[in-house]
């Protein structure tokens, strides 16, 4: 969808089927995939995050899933995965078939998001969501710690962890470490993405965040 320079898509909602399913389901969702390019990953847009440009050389897709899941106690909202198939040759060519009738080939990452918490959070809450899982498709280093590239040039790529993970407990008995430090200075600096730029990339109202 072409934009003007400066602007971005509507952000787009889950169907409304899906969400009065009482059975978990999975729907595909290429204009989320289309609005997350032209929104995080187009120079033009707003919400352009160069930290991204090595998704570019991704063929990645989104997938909404009626509900979202408990795992270790929380509740999970989103998930980006590297597809791949560990499994016999009918398992394989059984999973392998689901993603060709969904999205045409298989893709190499796929992000999968809470439909029903996508349809009611908001812009902010989304948008953030949607970067975090982006986040998780990272290029790999090479031995002396430099951006990795495939021998046609491409970036080497895989799944990311997280830049920080502590326990709230520890950080307050005994202080940040230098990865949650990092964290630190960046909330000291402030969001570098106004609520202003978010309601206008998104389309949608900000009044619950006013």
């Amino acid at each position: 969808m072409a934009t003007k320079k400066g602007t971005v898509p509507r952000r787009p909602a889950p169907p409304l089927a899906m969400l009065e399913s009482p059975r978990l389901s999975f729907v595909p969702a290429p204009d989320v995939r289309d609005w997350i390019n032209e929104t995080f990953l187009a120079e033009h847009s707003r919400l352009f995050n160069e930290e991204h440009a090595h998704v570019e050389a991704a063929h990645f897709e989104v997938l909404w899933a009626s509900a979202g899941f408990t795992r270790q106690g929380r509740t999970v909202l989103g998930q980006c995965e590297q597809v791949t198939f560990r499994a016999s040759a009918w398992q394989k060519g059984r999973q392998e078939q689901q993603m060709r009738d969904w999205f045409g080939a298989v893709p190499d990452f796929l992000i999968t998001l809470d439909a029903a918490y996508s349809a009611q959070c908001s812009d902010l809450e989304f948008c953030a969501l949607v970067e975090h899982e982006l986040y998780h498709i990272g290029q790999e280093r090479d031995a002396f710690g430099a951006p990795a590239f495939t021998r046609s040039g491409s970036p080497k790529l895989a799944i990311r962890g997280h830049d920080v993970e502590e326990f709230v407990g520890v950080v307050r008995r005994y202080g940040p470490s230098k990865d949650v430090q990092y964290l630190v200075d960046a909330v000291k600096r402030g969001p570098e993405v106004a609520k202003l730029d978010i309601a206008r990339a998104c389309g949608t109202c900000l009044l619950k965040l006013a």
